[in-house]
């Protein structure tokens, strides 16, 4: 790890430098529980269970493909994360390499938006957990709507998930580190309690239902091989936000050997392991209410048991902090912080994110769930693509593994990573041209079959054309 010398305030505060060795405490469990808080929101759920129910596969091929996808995200974040490690720099300063240490800003900014918005929405969905508890424990189911489409237990809870958050990132990233190390064992936890709630209401019959949807469910036109990709595609996809900012996290690391083991069982061990747990819950609310249920929340209020509900609205609740904390708060907070180091530190740039958090989150029932903000998010979320491809081509091959981090840090004109008054055009140029591709994905109907692939084909681009144009004649 190295110290950085020169501090330009353009470029420079205490969150951004290089992580000191002696705060290098994360190990393995860590970042496998890193990626549990990943895989564990409501939302991964509902994923985990449709894949076995769409796509008329059998079960095993549906494994397999999440495996592979599995495997193929850990060697996606292996790379991205090993620069971290090394220099012990987050994401936006990482960037900084190869597209310039001002032109940084607007990848970093892209993916702080992103993160920003969906913030906001796992806000909500998080206080949804806690009004389930809230109208468990009082009978009432909270009245009518009295603004903004939500009613007084739902804005009670909204509230107190977007202070208790707030409280979380204010006491720093030990604690953070502490909530992600308790949430990922309690709620797997939970959830092999509420597997065995439902198996014990199923009975024999469980088996059989997951024999039958292990046989294949569901119909994917294109046939076996294209339902096999789309599986595979959507789960690099589900993953591909934190894949690139991965540095955020493995900075904090004690060496690559810990980040490897820990990406090694948080990814494919994880994804097995909770796709084994949604499709044995899946099946046995077919057995148990005579229907599919994808929705935790739904499933348990079927249950209509008050010791379950108080488990499970803890257990939702925790898993989508979870995947908040990890996917978008930290990004952002970072992001906030590289744009104006000298007046955005970690605090502040996660204030700026919760204040926009709570805003979005509040317009969610009545205005931004009716509308979409999907093709938004989306667009700006294909745009990035590209860019991990750039910097994980311009790190390992264009530049063979040397950075200096001092450099890093350095706004003087004819400064290493300064390139064109602080823009690498070279890897914008690239960004442009393969950013177009994964943009029309969203957009153009006839590549929106391309589906889950658009990030992997944007990357791919990114690195070919960045190499393409940069070559060996980049500076080092």
């Amino acid at each position: 790890m190295s110290t950085v010398r020169s501090r330009d305030k353009r470029l420079y505060n205490k969150d951004l430098a290089p992580t000191d060795k002696k705060k290098k405490n994360w190990g393995w469990f860590e970042i496998f529980n890193v990626w549990a808080n990943d895989v564990q929101s409501l939302f991964g759920y509902t994923l985990a269970a449709s894949l076995f129910l769409t796509y008329g596969l059998n079960g095993w091929a549906v494994f397999l493909a999440i495996l592979l996808a599995g495997f193929f995200i850990m060697w996606l974040v292996n790379l991205s994360g090993a620069p971290s490690v090394k220099h012990g720099i987050p994401y936006p300063v990482f960037a900084r390499a190869s597209m310039g240490v001002i032109g940084a800003n607007f990848p970093a900014m892209v993916r702080g938006i992103v993160a920003m918005f969906w913030y906001g929405a796992q806000t909500y969905f998080a206080s949804t957990a806690v009004a389930l508890l809230l109208k468990g424990l009082s009978g009432s189911d909270g009245g009518d709507a009295i603004l903004l489409g939500m009613n007084g237990i739902e804005w009670i809870s909204f509230i107190f998930v977007a202070g208790f958050q707030i409280y979380l990132f204010w006491q720093g990233i030990d604690l953070i580190r502490k909530f992600l190390n308790f949430a990922g064992p309690a709620v797997y936890a939970v959830m092999i309690v509420l597997m065995l709630v439902i198996w014990g209401k199923a009975g024999g019959n469980l088996l059989s239902e997951v024999g039958n949807i292990f046989s294949g469910v569901g119909d994917y036109s294109g046939g076996a091989f294209a339902a096999f990709l789309a599986i595979f595609g959507t789960m690099v996809a589900y993953f591909a936000a934190v894949v690139i900012n991965f540095g955020d996290f493995s900075r904090f690391v004690k060496n690559e050997k810990e980040m490897r083991k820990g990406n090694l069982w948080g990814l494919p061990g994880n994804i097995f392991l909770f796709s084994f747990i949604a499709l044995m819950v899946t099946a046995g609310t077919v057995s148990v209410f005579g229907e599919t249920i994808t929705n935790p929340t739904d499933m348990v209020a079927r249950v209509g048991n008050l010791g379950l509900t108080v488990i499970a609205a803890f257990a939702f609740f925790a898993a989508t902090i979870g995947i908040n904390m990890v996917a978008n708060f930290v990004p952002p907070a970072y992001d906030l912080a590289n744009l104006i180091p000298s007046k955005i530190d970690f605090r502040t740039g996660g204030l700026i994110t919760s204040i926009v958090g709570f805003i979005i989150g509040a317009l969610w029932v009545s205005f931004i769930s009716q509308v979409g903000m999907f093709p938004f998010v989306n667009t700006l979320g294909a745009i990035l693509a590209p860019v991990y491809g750039i910097m994980i081509v311009d790190y390992y091959v264009i530049k063979k593994q040397r950075l200096d981090v001092n450099q890093l840090f350095s706004a003087k004109k004819g400064s290493k990573y300064y390139y064109n008054d602080g823009w690498n055009q070279k890897a914008f140029v690239a960004w442009a041209i393969a950013g177009v591709f994964s943009v029309l994905t969203v957009w153009h109907p006839a590549l929106s079959g391309l589906g889950g692939y658009a990030w992997i084909i944007g990357a791919a681009l990114g690195t070919v054309l960045h190499l393409m144009m940069s070559g060996q004649k980049s500076r080092r």
